[in-house]
C-alpha cells in the first residue's frame, strides 16, 4: 500500500502539477487564435445562453434521444459544481492564501475558451449510436480529428482508448466514492442521529452511513437507470435551484459584511503575487504556490480541459457547433466566476486575511469546515446544516452528472449494449464510498481525472485549426451576413440532414 501511495503521489505530482501549466498554455492558444472570444464577443455569448434561456428551442423539453442546450448545461454544471466549490475554494484559500483566489479567476478566463473549443469539436464530430442518441466527446475527435491527420494517424485511436479508460476510473473515484463520502461524512456531522451512530460497524463507520449510502443508491439508481433524458430532467430542475440557494446565502453573508469586502478583494490582488515581507527568503517558492494552487483549483472546479463536460454538450438538440461553444463559456464563468468567488468572499471575510502559515497557506484553520463555520457564524446552526444541505445536492449530482461521462466512454470501449454493466459497477462505487475511509481511493481517482487532460489536450490543440475555421465560418454567417455554407459536421450525411435543419429553423 506504501507503494501505491508513493507511485500515485509522483504521479499525482507531475500530471497536476506539469499539467495545469499545460492546461493554460492550451487556454492561451485558444484564447489568442479566437480572437479572445469571451471578451470580445461578451455581449454575444450572453444574449446566445442566459438571454435565451427560456425560449422554447433552448429549454424546452426535446423529443427523442437528444436533449435540450439548457439541459446540458445543467448536467455539465451538474458535474462541474461540486464539493471543489465549496471545500476547494477554501482549501485554495488555507494553502496559498487569498492570492490563490485570483489565479483561480485567471485559469477560468483561459479555461472559457478550452471548453468553447471543446464543445464546438464535440458538436462537429459526434455521432449517433445504435440507439440513435448522440455520442461525442474527446474520444472521437481524436480518433476522426486526429487520427485522420498526416501525422496523427498511429495516435488518434490509442489516445481515444487512454483518454476513455481515465474517464471510467475517474468516475468511480472522483465520480462516486469521493463525493458521496464527502456527502455521508458532511450529513453524519451535521444531523447526528446517536442511536444510529452509536452502532459501530468497523473502525469510523457506524449503522448511519450504511443507511445514508443505500438511500443515495436506491436515489441514485432511480435516476440513473433512466439514461441521459431522466439525468438532464432531475438537473434542469436542481442545479439552478442549489446554485441560486447557494449563490443567494453567500450573497446575505456578504451584505452583513459589506465593510470587509474592499479588503477581501485587495488582499486577493496584493497576494496574487506577493507574500508578507516576514516570510523573507521562502516568498519565491510560495508565490509558485500561490500561483499553481489557485490554477490547480480553478481547473479542478470547472474541469475545462480535461474532457469530462463535453460528453453531455454532444447530447444536446443543437445544430451550430458554435451555438454549444457557447454554453460552454458560460458553464465556465458560472461555475468560478459566480460560485466560486462567492464561496472565496465568504472565506475571506471569515479569517483573519494577514496571517500566512509557513506553506503559504492561512494557519490553525480546517478547510474542510471553514464555509460551514462561516455560515454557522452567521445564521447559528440552520446555517451549518444549510452547507451539508449544499454539499449534498452539489455532489450528488456530480455523481449523476459523472455516470454520463462513464457510461459514454464505456460505450465507446464496449459498445452501447453493455452500458447497463457500467451503470450496476458505478452503483457499487457509490455504496463503496459510504463505507470506505481510507484517503488513498480519493487520491487515485484524483490521478486519474487529471491524466484526462493529456490526451484530450493534444486532440485539442491537434484540432485547432478546425475550431478556427467553424468560428471564423460561424462569425462570417452570423456577423458579417456572408451566404456560406456553414460547417456543422465531419461526417457527410450529417453535415446535409443538419444543415438542412438549420435552414428551415432560419426560415421559421
Amino acid at each position: 500500500m506504501q507503494w501505491l501511495t508513493d507511485v500515485n503521489k509522483n504521479i499525482y505530482d507531475f500530471v497536476w502539477g506539469y499539467g495545469v501549466y499545460l492546461l493554460l498554455a492550451v487556454g492561451l492558444i485558444t484564447t489568442v487564435m479566437t480572437g479572445v472570444f469571451q471578451i470580445t464577443h461578451i455581449k454575444h455569448w450572453f444574449s446566445q445562453t442566459l438571454g435565451q434561456i427560456f425560449k422554447k428551442d433552448v429549454s424546452g423539453h426535446v423529443k427523442g434521444k437528444s436533449i435540450s442546450q439548457f439541459q446540458a448545461l445543467c448536467t455539465a454544471l451538474a458535474a462541474t459544481i461540486g464539493v471543489g466549490n465549496i471545500a476547494g475554494v477554501a482549501a485554495a484559500i488555507v494553502t496559498g492564501g487569498p492570492g490563490a483566489v485570483f489565479w483561480m479567476w485567471i485559469a477560468a478566463f483561459l479555461g472559457m475558451m478550452t471548453n468553447y473549443s471543446e464543445n464546438v469539436l464535440g458538436i462537429y464530430f459526434r455521432r449517433k449510436n445504435a440507439d440513435g442518441e448522440w455520442s461525442g466527446g474527446a474520444m472521437y475527435y481524436l480518433e476522426d480529428g486526429l487520427g485522420k491527420m498526416k501525422y496523427g494517424k498511429f495516435f488518434g485511436k490509442p489516445l481515444a482508448i487512454i483518454f476513455c479508460i481515465f474517464a471510467i476510473l475517474a468516475s468511480f473515484g472522483i465520480g462516486a466514492m469521493g463525493q458521496i463520502n464527502k456527502i455521508v461524512v458532511n450529513m453524519v456531522k451535521a444531523f447526528e442521529i446517536k442511536p444510529l451512530t452509536g452502532v459501530e460497524l468497523y473502525e469510523g463507520v457506524t449503522l448511519y452511513h450504511l443507511i445514508l449510502g443505500i438511500v443515495l443508491v436506491v436515489i441514485a439508481a432511480l435516476i440513473i437507470l433512466g439514461g441521459i433524458k431522466r439525468i438532464a430532467n432531475f438537473a434542469e430542475k436542481i442545479v439552478p435551484f442549489m446554485v441560486i440557494l447557494f449563490v443567494g446565502g453567500s450573497i446575505a453573508i456578504i451584505a452583513i459584511n459589506h465593510a470587509e469586502v474592499g479588503a477581501a478583494f485587495s488582499a486577493i490582488f496584493k497576494y496574487a503575487f506577493t507574500v508578507p515581507a516576514a516570510l523573507g527568503g521562502v516568498a519565491g517558492s510560495l508565490i509558485k504556490t500561490v500561483i499553481t494552487t489557485g490554477c490547480k483549483r480553478g481547473v479542478y472546479s470547472n474541469e475545462a480541459g480535461l474532457g469530462s463536460s463535453v460528453m453531455v454538450h454532444s447530447n444536446s438538440n443543437v445544430i451550430e457547433p458554435v451555438r454549444q461553444g457557447l454554453w460552454g463559456i458560460f458553464e465556465v464563468f458560472a461555475d468560478t466566476m459566480i460560485v466560486c468567488t462567492m464561496t472565496a468572499l465568504v472565506v475571506l471575510i471569515s479569517i483573519d486575511i494577514n496571517v500566512f502559515g509557513v506553506e503559504g497557506g492561512t494557519a490553525g484553520i480546517d478547510d474542510a469546515t471553514l464555509v460551514a463555520t462561516a455560515f454557522g457564524n452567521h445564521f447559528g446552526p440552520i446555517g451549518e446544516g444549510f452547507v451539508a444541505i449544499a454539499i449534498l445536492l452539489f455532489a450528488f449530482t456530480t455523481v449523476l452528472g459523472w455516470d454520463h461521462y462513464g457510461s459514454k466512454a464505456w460505450e465507446y470501449l464496449f459498445g452501447v449494449k453493455s452500458i447497463k454493466v457500467y451503470k450496476v459497477i458505478h452503483l457499487i462505487t457509490i455504496m463503496l464510498g459510504a463505507l470506505l475511509t481510507s484517503s488513498l481511493a480519493w487520491d487515485i481517482s484524483d490521478t486519474f481525472n487529471g491524466l484526462m487532460m493529456v490526451p484530450n489536450l493534444i486532440g485539442v490543440v491537434a484540432c485547432a485549426g478546425i475550431v478556427i475555421k467553424i468560428t471564423k465560418n460561424y462569425k462570417e454567417r452570423k456577423f458579417k451576413k456572408k451566404d456560406v455554407e456553414p460547417m456543422i459536421s465531419f461526417f457527410p450525411d450529417v453535415q446535409a440532414e443538419q444543415a438542412k435543419a438549420l435552414g428551415e429553423n432560419t426560415e421559421k
